[in-house]
């Protein structure tokens, strides 16, 4: 049953099961409302990089911190298509850009993102974006462009945001998402584990999203990687078991959503991604980065899935079952 009541209480006692049992429950959930032996792969590209206003503490993209990462203008139209080819040749059926900007103006720039929204929109994959905060009618402009999907991530609990960022606040995230909603745009919409926040604080942001009006169509769950140069370079790695939870937390919560094993996954064996893949994820990021981060490559991603008898899943998948 898909519920948007869940308690705090509830979800502390789902987080806090002991493992194996997590683990069982959620891919009982997993099997019931998805097809398991297959992952939604998607690849996202920097179409602007570096140079962005933002305090974000966790990002090497943010302009006031020092870690070498080169500032690129907006790339042409010809050079993302290009690459958006490359990943849908690779398996990808979904392509999402990223730009490193606090939120969308009207200009002559956005103008170019909306082409290339609609030039990759117009190769059949799925088109996701994130571009920092919307409003309602920059929404409707990427809908009517064929955006399928829009990734604005909460990062963490309302209550331990301000120590990860202040240059916006926690209702502005919430307030593009409405924004998102308003325009018939599906929600990709997660966090980021090993911040520094509690156990208390990923309940709390799974409690955020799984009581939504509706649930997030898309769910990421990033492990951190700590950037020298960003304050957050000498946090600790994240434990493979503590995504495990987060992802079985989150398949338990949101039994349709697409949860995606994201960030981090660069440092996670073959087997760690299996046991997310047990415990209920069913989406990745494939490609050499994401955005800045290492990540790996499409050779190395059909390989284990070959191994684990993983299939891409088909783009537009829910759309053409409803049609059918």
């Amino acid at each position: 049953m898909i519920r948007n009541d869940w308690k705090i209480e509830e979800i502390q006692e789902i987080y806090n099961s002991p493992v194996l049992e997590l683990i069982y429950r959620a891919a009982t959930v997993h099997r019931q409302y998805n097809d398991t032996g297959e992952v939604q792969v998607c690849t996202l590209l920097s179409i602007k990089t570096g140079g962005c206003s933002e305090d974000c503490a966790y990002c090497p993209q943010a302009a006031r911190y020092s870690t070498g990462v080169d500032v690129h203008a907006l790339m042409q139209k010809d050079q993302v298509l290009e690459y958006a080819a490359k990943a849908k040749a690779a398996g990808s059926t979904r392509f999402c850009m990223g730009a490193a900007w606090r939120e969308v103006r009207d200009n002559r720039d956005f103008d170019r993102v909306i082409d290339m929204v609609k030039g990759v929109n117009e190769m059949g994959m799925e088109v996701c974006c994130t571009l920092g905060m919307l409003t309602e009618s920059q929404a409707q402009k990427l809908a009517d462009a064929g955006l399928y999907a829009y990734n604005h991530n909460l990062d963490t609990s309302k209550e331990y945001y301000t120590e990860i960022i202040t240059t916006r606040t926690y209702d502005d995230r919430l307030e593009t998402l409405d924004n998102v909603r308003k325009a018939g745009i599906s929600v990709c919409c997660g966090g980021i584990v090993g911040l520094g926040e509690t156990h208390a604080d990923r309940i709390k942001m799974l409690h955020t999203l799984s009581t939504m009006p509706e649930h997030p169509e898309s769910v990421p769950i990033n492990a951190l990687v700590a950037v020298a140069g960003t304050p957050l370079e000498n946090n600790q790695k994240v434990d493979v078991w503590d995504m495990v939870k987060m992802i079985a937390t989150a398949r338990i919560l949101m039994p349709k959503a697409m949860v995606r094993l994201s960030a981090g996954r660069a440092t996670m064996s073959v087997s760690d991604q299996a046991m997310c893949f047990m415990a209920g994820a069913n989406s990745i990021f494939t490609g050499e980065k994401l955005l800045t981060t290492p990540n790996p490559s499409f050779d190395e991603d059909q390989a284990m899935f070959n191994l684990l008898g993983i299939t891409p899943r088909e783009a537009f998948k829910e759309e053409k079952e409803l049609v059918g």
